[in-house]
């Protein structure tokens, strides 16, 4: 995400409010780039690109000794017996140690999950849970920051708005918080309201008072425009998106619609293979949809199989900053294959893949285990993806619900 840099144009309280934790060093549970807090949903990285058949390899383990010396750690857990001045717990101190060895990797997106972190993860995964929908991650100078509002819940309804840095949530400071605990202090019971402070644009401080409430969140939604114009929008990649999506592109054939607008705006990612299967509906067979990379070797090529249901049929995608890893390989695959015009403005860019590693009392840890690359050999990582043709949609057309993107998408047809 772009950085603040400066903040030269803000308020000297925000300023001194900004720089004041410059990094995270605690050892807490961070959720990574992309947590989506509704409140929270746990995939990360704008969602993260997942890809549960991969294991971990042995050039990864590699790269570190065989066993740790724990001594250290240790001594310092006998310091803290005899003098800390109140109650330890166990099970917490030891979740704090498995997520300070994560996090010590420099990774944003390698992180331990606690057993309850875990749960919540895979309830993610299903689309339904409590929260304000919205998806968190961290920026350049370490900032909490929204990567997208959810369209239709409660955070976009108030005026959340994508790249908003959340700097007070109820009056409490969260710029030194790490994503996990954002995603704690705003969550909360259906019905509830959270007071979120904002600094908009680098320069415009917002207070946002947002209600809580119930997020059921479809994958994949569809409709026909204008009487010709088939509309597919996909808000996340899951379990059951591929088969949402072809059931979508089947329906809209019938209608003989004369094009597709494919929307993944604000849409943060998800699993990997729902990506590759999203993208065959429109390419042939054998095709590629991306490459992962280790150490710059190419490790496994993705390719595109089944029916191409959506072959020939004229397609523009939308894209926008909120666009992030498994919609960004969809686009990148369509794009470079010839087969869709972006339209919108630059994605997110996130192009790393995390392997998800259960362990043995219920929690969770997630690595980054490769880098992607589109058909055209690009790595999209903190760059995204640039629109064939930049639509942008401004803040009054916000507050007047014009969408300039889906109107140039379906003028385009």
């Amino acid at each position: 995400m772009e950085p603040l840099p400066g903040f030269n144009d803000l308020g000297q309280d925000t300023k001194r409010q900004l720089h004041k934790h410059p990094a995270i060093r605690t050892l807490l549970v961070a959720i990574s780039a992309g947590v989506i807090f509704l409140s929270g949903w746990g995939i990360g990285s704008g969602r993260i690109v997942l890809n549960r058949d991969q294991l971990l390899n042995k050039s990864v383990q590699e790269n570190g000794q065989d066993n740790l010396d724990y001594t250290s750690v240790e001594q310092v857990y006998d310091v803290l017996r005899r003098q800390y001045d109140g109650e330890l717990d166990v099970d917490e101190l030891m979740d704090g140690l498995k997520a300070g060895l994560a996090g010590a990797t420099g990774d944003p997106y390698t992180e331990y999950l606690s057993q309850e972190e875990a749960k919540e993860f895979d309830n993610q995964l299903s689309g339904t849970f409590t929260g304000i929908g919205a998806e968190l991650g961290k920026n350049a100078s370490d900032n909490i920051v929204v990567i997208s509002p959810i369209s239709g819940f409660p955070a976009e309804k108030a005026g959340l708005k994508a790249q908003d840095v959340i700097v007070e949530v109820d009056g409490e400071d969260a710029l030194s918080w790490t994503v996990s605990e954002a995603v704690s202090k705003i969550r909360g019971e259906k019905g509830t309201t959270v007071k979120l402070k904002v600094v908009r644009n680098k320069s415009q401080e917002v207070d946002i008072e947002i209600t809580r409430d119930t997020i059921t969140l479809p994958s994949v939604e569809s409709k026909v425009l204008d009487g010709n114009v088939g509309y597919i929008k996909i808000s996340r990649f899951g379990e059951d998106t591929v088969q949402l999506a072809r059931k979508a592109a089947l329906d809209l054939k019938t209608k003989n619609v004369k094009g597709i607008v494919l929307d993944l705006r604000n849409d943060p990612g998800g699993l990997l293979d729902a990506s590759v299967g999203v993208s065959s509906l429109w390419l042939d067979p054998g095709k590629t949809v991306l490459e992962e990379k280790r150490d710059d070797k190419v490790i496994k090529t993705f390719r595109a199989s089944g029916t191409p249901v959506l072959k020939g049929v004229k397609t523009i995608v939308l894209i926008n900053e909120g666009s992030a890893s498994a919609s960004e390989i969809v686009a990148g695959a369509l794009k470079d294959n010839g087969v869709a015009t972006l339209m919108g403005v630059k994605s997110y860019g996130k192009g790393s893949v995390q392997q998800l590693e259960r362990l043995g009392d219920g929690s969770m840890l997630k690595v980054t285990i490769a880098r992607w690359f589109t058909p055209s050999g690009i790595n999209i990582d903190k760059e995204g993806i640039e629109p064939d043709q930049k639509v942008e949609r401004t803040e009054e057309d916000f507050k007047n619900q014009r969408d300039p993107q889906l109107d140039a998408a379906r003028a385009a047809i």
